[in-house]
């Protein structure tokens, strides 16, 4: 959490809950960074954000929580950094409960929030320097700990440089450090790249990947698919509060079967006749899921090689043109299609409520 996120608050450590945080000198023995049983929480307006979601994340992992706007990630992750009370279940956090040692887990995380809290009348120095102060870190260690997060988050060469002359990309590294100062062993990064470019996506990337490379804890949300699948050890799929798929970004492909065909058709017509030629030759059997997409259709099967000439020679007789051809392993959008019927970025949020934002 960085300093400015004084919602969540920021305390003086406690060396005793700090090593049983992370096990002492033991390294990832001691309990999960992560432990969830049965979480719940309605908003007062009626509204079940998450529902029933039980997960264990592992020291050391790099944990991805994949779903579209409003599947519940961000009332998830509220509850995991204790900004929200569940309503039912049971979560721990580096072996704190979050009712009843809500202290300890604040001094044990970092988390950063979808808006980035840098303070933009100040420098990158500065602000870490902030966080420094509010987290308590001893004044002797600071200046070692500031150089070391500067030259983490690429920001040494504009250390001394106003916040607000940076762009969002770099506020965002800037961010991720302040959520670094107390060193703690799990932190939580709400949609930490939505709405930048993708050259600073990469490089926020590199940077978690770093974190995690030396043994920080990542919990991660996105509705990124790409970002899920780079990143992320494991991954568990929310959609409407619910987890619908968990596992490895391989594991989850391997659910789907098969591979992918892509075909291209050369007008809209073309995609919805091609579509009900597909469905009626029954080529691929009846286990093949077959949608339209924007250039014409998609059939994931395990037999899209083999048969896939077959169905060519069916939609040429049915008068026809296909402009384009191809056949590839499956991705998470595919998982998320077979999964759910839908693409994520077709995925309906839930209705906002009057506690507002995206869930």
């Amino acid at each position: 959490m960085s300093g400015q996120n004084s919602s969540v608050g920021a305390q003086e450590h406690s060396q005793s809950d700090a090593e049983r945080a992370t096990g002492g000198n033991e390294g990832k023995k001691g309990p999960p960074a992560i432990e969830t049983d049965g979480l719940e929480l309605t908003y007062a307006d009626g509204t079940r954000a998450v529902k029933g979601v039980s997960l264990t994340v592992p020291k050391g992992e790099l944990f991805g929580f994949l779903g579209p706007n409003g599947a519940g990630k961000t009332t998830a992750i509220k509850v995991l950094v204790t900004l929200l009370q569940p309503t039912a279940g049971e979560v721990r956090v580096n072996g704190f409960d979050v009712r009843t040692e809500a202290r300890s887990v604040r001094e044990t995380i970092g988390y950063m929030a979808q808006e980035t809290s840098v303070d933009l009348e100040l420098t990158a120095r500065e602000n870490i320097q902030f966080a420094c102060e509010a987290y308590g870190v001893p004044r002797d260690e600071r200046s070692g700990r500031i150089d070391k997060l500067l030259d983490l988050a690429d920001l040494a060469g504009v250390a001394d440089k106003k916040a607000e002359d940076f762009s969002g990309g770099m506020k965002k590294r800037l961010d991720t450090a302040t959520a670094l100062v107390h060193r703690p062993p799990l932190v939580f990064l709400d949609e930490p790249t939505t709405g930048l470019d993708p050259k600073a996506r990469l490089r926020l990337w590199d940077y978690f990947r770093i974190i995690n490379d030396e043994g920080t804890t990542i919990f991660l949300t996105t509705q990124y698919l790409e970002e899920a699948d780079q990143l992320c050890d494991r991954i568990a799929v929310i959609l409407d509060g619910e987890i619908v798929a968990m596992g490895s970004p391989e594991e989850l492909k391997r659910r789907v079967g098969g591979e992918v065909l892509d075909l291209e058709l050369d007008d809209d017509g073309g995609r919805e006749r091609a579509l009900e030629v597909a469905c009626e030759s029954a080529i691929f059997g009846p286990d093949a899921t077959i949608t339209l997409t924007d250039e014409g259709i998609s059939v994931t099967a395990q037999s899209a090689r083999t048969n896939g000439t077959d169905l060519l020679v069916a939609l040429r007789d049915a008068g026809l043109t296909v402009t384009g051809f191809n056949v590839r392993a499956p991705t998470l959008d595919d998982v998320f299609l077979a999964i759910t019927g839908e693409h994520v970025e077709e995925a309906k949020p839930m209705a906002d409520s009057a506690q507002g934002g995206d869930r």
